[in-house]
């Protein structure tokens, strides 16, 4: 019986159902793969029964999902998605058009619209300005044709509810992306190659080759990019030169690279453990910003490696400028595309970085309270808390306003004797630098009055004989 099913699976036999018989050989496959003699036999596998095995060892509930297919209609993607109709996997399909081609760009969005309705698939395609959209925000064709394509499928899967996009990356793929990070200076994460995590890639385990024979095999057609055949892009020249050289010295080269990969992932795990036990017990959050302590960072060992892993996910790369942050004056920071690492005395303070443009100063009346972008709301009784403000209204100068700290900006606080530079107060108060810049000033003209949620300037402040004092309270 095992011969059997092992060799009919080899021949292309149907073996039972998807979700059980071939459960039962991902587990058997699992067996082979310690083998070395075994290791090349899933190769001679047809590829329809490889990449059901595949679906069924690599993606939990796949069938169960909302998928769409990213489909140009080239080789890659015209394969997978006679693979994904072979295993009577439902999906949905999604074109982009960057019209970079003229015509020829047009004719790719045609075939595929035919594709998709030859095979009744669900179809949405979009037409992008790519060069202007690339002159607008300085970055490369490729680069805005990239960010073009995967905001649109973001906006897809929450307009019609898809769980995953599918992309037909392959081995190939895989390998010329382990070079171009290798080039670049890369950790574990980019030794990996095409990263997993928020897209499936159900070819990875294919090589361009096989995909190519089985598109023959089976009289598949597909559109051809010009673009591909160019050496212009530094993945092209690898695809064209160096890897079929180095294909032609080492036999079996994808397959030991395939091995390799799933080692790196699984090395990958573990240092993300590791990573996540640490920020558990050390990235303490408050509100938008995250403090880890210094002593805890500069006990790491490997120290390098672990700064890369901890904060690579936040935009920053370069370990020597982290290492260096580690032990900078406070006040110190680094900004990353999405966020900012400021050294404030024995911690440091990790925060995103504002998308919108945010309101600096305003004027305010206190006949009405406020709710945006600060919550102050009038009271009838005053609280002995420094949230709470208890003013001389015939003292003050209508409309108030409110606005962040300037320089060489000074007040007189209750409590103290005469005038205090607010840059002093602040550093007597342990400020860090995010507090100083989420810190509001209520000033009647050009005086403070109030440090909000801090200290009230005395020269506004109610006494004895204010008979109907202004109270405000900070939430």
């Amino acid at each position: 019986m095992f011969v059997y099913v092992l060799f009919s699976f080899i021949r292309g036999s149907k073996v039972g159902s998807f979700n059980s018989e071939y459960q039962t050989l991902c587990d058997f496959f699992e067996i082979l793969k310690k083998d070395s003699f075994c290791l090349s036999f899933m190769y001679f596998c047809p590829v329809i029964n490889r990449f059901k095995l595949h679906i069924a060892n690599k993606f939990e509930n796949f069938n169960d999902q909302r998928l769409l297919l990213a489909f140009s209609g080239g080789l890659d993607s015209r394969v997978l998605l006679e693979l994904l109709c072979q295993a009577q996997i439902k999906f949905s399909v999604a074109h982009c058009n960057f019209d970079l081609r003229a015509d020829a760009s047009e004719a790719d969005a045609h075939f595929c619209a035919q594709i998709a309705e030859q095979h009744q698939l669900p179809f949405f395609s979009k037409k992008f300005d790519t060069k202007s959209f690339a002159k607008a925000q300085q970055i490369s064709t490729q680069m805005a044709a990239r960010e073009l394509r995967y905001t649109w499928f973001d906006e897809l899967k929450k307009q019609e509810g898809f769980t995953h996009i599918l992309t037909a990356h392959h081995l190939d793929d895989q390998l010329e992306t382990f070079m171009i990070n290798v080039g670049r200076g890369t950790g574990l994460k980019g030794l990996r190659g095409i990263g997993t995590d928020k897209i499936l890639r159900p070819l990875l385990n294919f090589s361009k080759d096989e995909i190519e024979q089985y598109a023959q095999a089976h009289s598949i057609e597909w559109r051809e990019d010009a673009s591909n055949a160019q050496d212009t892009y530094l993945r092209n020249h690898l695809r064209h030169h160096a890897i079929p050289q180095w294909k032609a010295a080492q036999e079996n080269l994808l397959q030991q690279v395939a091995q390799t990969f799933d080692h790196l992932s699984l090395a990958q795990e573990a240092l993300s453990v590791v990573v996540d036990t640490f920020k558990e017990k050390h990235f303490i959050e408050q509100e938008d910003t995250i403090s880890i302590p210094l002593d805890a960072l500069l006990e790491l060992n490997p120290r390098a490696y672990y700064l890369h892993a901890l904060f690579e996910t936040y935009g920053f790369s370069h370990v020597a400028d982290l290492e260096s942050l580690l032990v900078a004056q406070s006040g110190k920071q680094l900004v990353s595309s999405s966020h900012r690492l400021i050294r404030n005395r024995a911690v440091l303070l990790l925060s995103p970085l504002k998308s919108e443009p945010q309101v600096d100063e305003f004027s305010w009346t206190p006949t009405q309270d406020l709710t945006d972008p600060i919550k102050l709301i009038r009271a009838d009784k005053p609280l002995n808390t420094a949230n709470t403000a208890v003013l001389d209204k015939n003292s003050l100068k209508y409309p108030l306003l409110l606005r962040k700290s300037r320089e060489g900006d000074y007040f007189f606080p209750v409590g103290m004797k005469g005038k205090k530079k607010l840059s002093k107060f602040f550093k007597d108060q342990k400020y860090s630098t995010l507090d100083k810049e989420n810190q509001w000033i209520l000033c009647s003209e050009d005086q403070i009055v109030w440090v909000v949620g801090q200290r009230v300037d005395t020269r506004f402040a109610a006494n004895s004989e204010t008979l109907n004092p202004l109270i405000i309270r900070f939430y």
